[in-house]
């Protein structure tokens, strides 16, 4: 969306300093009360055009971390996220808020020094429990809907992992991660606490505990899974008889990627029957309305690191289980029944979009629950599932809470949770599609324009590459606060180009394993096509592109560097220029194996031949290197690696370290700083001064 410039004037900083002031207290004031927010202006007449979008300014845009909808749908809870920066601070802290869903003031819930999340009505709406680490470990907490201080509910020795209500309201089950032995800690009190690699896992399983709101005393909780198991989601049934549970091996991540099964647990007698436990990946089930069936994703009848994930239906009973029909992308992540137990909502990404589907259990084609270009997320139901509660953006529009009957979908905005927040000049955003270099595919990217565009402009163009491989660039707000901070890259005059390669998510199983075994080719080729459109439709100029991306998109950085000198300048973030030692380092080595066809041990070749670290004596762009000091997904090797292999080359580059970070930055402070280093990079190696206005 373009918006139009204020008029010019000077301004002196004490103004500046009331303006940012009199924005705050107009932010925290919120909507009148018992009336719907008004729709925002986003060309408010107050900023002036010395506005302009930064890092500082996209962190103003807290992000919604979740929603509940309240079982008579009468009230949405949500989770609201805002950095701390002041002096030493660099956190985030959490709190949950609540608000009419026929529309009225939001009012806050949760306060203090300690977040809170996982917001939860109870089965008769009366109470609203939470989880915080306001008594030291996270427990869940519960507090009256209609006012009152909350009490505390659970007393787990090492914390609570998830919860939920039983459907009676009469107690809550938990998940909790085995606590150290007295053995063990007494080893770590005496300092000889070694650690034996892949031992000793320390498992979550299920508890529950009576719930019964001021009681004296706070109940022991009750055990009710145990073994060499690892619980990872779970649902009661309808009766509260029986929860049933997705758990895997053990904990480890790259465990989740090869071996996963569906059990119930009878609540009385603990005793764990299995119920899906095929050779695919089982996961994530949901109980139907009338307690019959279990809903769950599997990737079928083998792991599939790829990335798969098809609906399932079985009997609680037990028995075969019946797989439904394909959703778009074939990578569903299940919501809950309908109402009618007739069909199962998931949320997918479709395309550049992120959608809600319902999924009938007759095998009949999916059917969007959802409409509109953009994402919904964060999505809720009533008890009945006939309301659902969601967050909602698009390029050029921040989230907001949401609700909206299931059947004849139609939003109504709750929230105008930036309506404080200055929102200068956007650059726009427009979907692009190009032919793929082979003819195989049709490839989707967004172009975000400079700040003040005008067209036949040629500007220098940023080529962002997302991680995943099954990554997905979808029309989220460009003004939101990320590693790559867009719009400040727009405000300093570079045009970014976002495009989903093959490998993406969003696509369909075909296009996802498009890349197996072609990292760096087939996929490079796509990127670059669109580069080249950007450059005919003549907003590109073709002596200034830059690159960047993170994770796989680091990935992508490092070898693209090694096939081109087009670049006149790249950042490799938490990239892996080494597969193969990155294959022995990560904490996800199936992930990568799954990509390259197998182990690199028996094919040496395809490992080297995708890996940048081989063809490092091609490089001749500049290129920046940013990785976490504490990363496991991606090592700190991998990156330290490149620099090193660079810099020895006599190849213009510098390491960039994120202290205390591991796959990307968790400080507020130092998401900022990312942005800032790349665009004193890119500006120094296109010969303009660093941080210079650009239209």
């Amino acid at each position: 969306m373009n918006v139009s410039h204020s008029a010019r004037r000077s301004v002196t900083l004490a103004l500046k300093v009331l303006v940012a002031i009199l924005l705050f207290l107009v932010l925290c004031a919120g909507p009148a009360q018992g009336e719907p927010p008004p729709p925002h202006d986003p060309s408010p007449a107050a900023p002036s055009d010395t506005l302009r979008w930064t890092p500082a300014l996209s962190m103003q845009y807290r992000i919604v971390q979740g929603t509940a909808l309240s079982p008579d749908g009468s009230l949405v809870a949500y989770v609201l996220r805002e950095p701390l920066m002041e002096g030493e601070k660099s956190e985030y802290r959490s709190h949950i808020w609540v608000v009419p869903s026929a529309g009225g003031e939001p009012r806050q819930y949760t306060r203090g020094e300690h977040s809170a999340s996982s917001p939860a009505f109870s089965p008769d709406g009366r109470f609203l429990a939470f989880a915080s680490g306001r008594s030291g470990k996270s427990q869940v907490w519960v507090m009256p809907v209609d006012g009152g201080e909350a009490a505390q509910a659970t007393d787990a020795e090492n914390g609570v992992g998830s919860f939920a209500w039983a459907p009676d309201g009469g107690s809550l089950a938990f998940t909790m991660t085995d606590p150290e032995t007295e053995e063990e800690k007494e080893a770590k009190r005496e300092k000889r606490d070694v650690i034996i690699e892949d031992t000793a896992f320390k498992y979550a399983h299920l508890y529950r505990v009576p719930f019964v709101f001021g009681a004296a005393e706070i109940p022991d909780p009750e055990r009710l899974t145990e073994g060499d198991f690892h619980v990872t989601a779970f649902d009661w049934a309808p009766d509260g008889a029986r929860i049933v549970f997705g758990h895997a091996p053990d904990p480890r991540l790259n465990t989740n990627f090869m071996a996963g099964d569906v059990s119930v647990v009878e609540v009385a007698t603990k005793v764990v029957t299995p119920l899906a436990a095929g050779n695919g990946v089982e996961r994530t089930p949901r109980v139907s309305p009338d307690g019959r069936s279990v809903a769950f994703v599997s990737t079928g009848d083998r792991p599939e690191p790829v990335g798969l994930g098809d609906v399932y239906v079985v009997e609680i009973t037990g028995g075969t289980p019946r797989k439904l029909a394909d959703t778009h992308d074939r990578s569903a992540n299940i919501l809950r029944w309908s109402g009618d137990g007739r069909s199962v909502f998931v949320s997918e990404a479709v395309g550049t979009t992120t959608q809600v589907l319902a999924v009938p259990v007759d095998g009949n084609p999916i059917r969007p629950v959802t409409s509109g270009e953009g994402v919904f997320g964060s999505v809720s139901f009533d008890a009945h599932a006939s309301r659902m509660a969601f967050t909602f953006q698009d390029s050029d529009t921040p989230w907001d809470v949401y609700v909206a009957p299931v059947d004849g979908f139609a939003m109504t905005r709750l929230t105008d949770l930036h309506a404080g927040v200055p929102r200068p000049p956007m650059g726009r955003t427009e979907l692009l599609r190009w032919t793929s270099k082979d003819g195989l595919f049709e490839i989707e990217g967004l172009l975000t324009y400079p700040v003040g565009y005008r067209q036949g402009q040629r500007v220098p163009l940023v080529l962002e590459v997302h991680g995943g491989p099954a990554g997905v660039f979808s029309q989220s707000f460009t003004g939101a606060p990320g590693i790559y901070m867009r719009q400040a890259f727009a405000q300093q005059g570079y045009a970014l180009l976002l495009p989903n390669p093959r490998g993406s998510a969003g696509y369909g199983k075909e296009f996802r394993y498009a890349n197996v075994r072609d990292w760096g080719f087939g996929d490079m080729d796509d990127l670059m096509a669109g580069v080249d459109l950007v450059i005919d439709m003549g907003v590109a100029h073709p002596d200034s592109l830059l690159l960047m991306g993170w994770s796989y998109g680091g990935y992508m950085t490092s070898f693209a560097v090694t096939r081109t000198d087009r670049f006149k300048a790249a950042s490799m973030g938490a990239g892996l220029p080494n597969l193969i030692s990155m294959t022995t380092t990560t904490d996800i080595p199936d992930y990568l194996a799954a990509h390259m066809g197998g182990e690199f041990w028996d094919d040496y070749e395809t490992y080297q031949r995708h890996s940048a670290m081989y063809r490092i004596g091609n490089v001749t762009t500049p290129t920046q290197v940013i990785h976490g000091a504490n990363d496991l997904r991606v090592p700190f090797t991998q990156g330290q690696e490149f620099y090193r292999a660079l810099y020895r080359r006599g190849v213009p580059t510098e390491f960039v370290v994120l202290p205390r970070t591991a796959h990307g930055p968790s400080e507020p402070k130092l998401l900022m700083a990312v942005t800032e280093q790349i665009l004193r990079w890119f500006d120094t190696h296109l010969g303009r001064n660093p941080g210079s206005a650009r239209p």
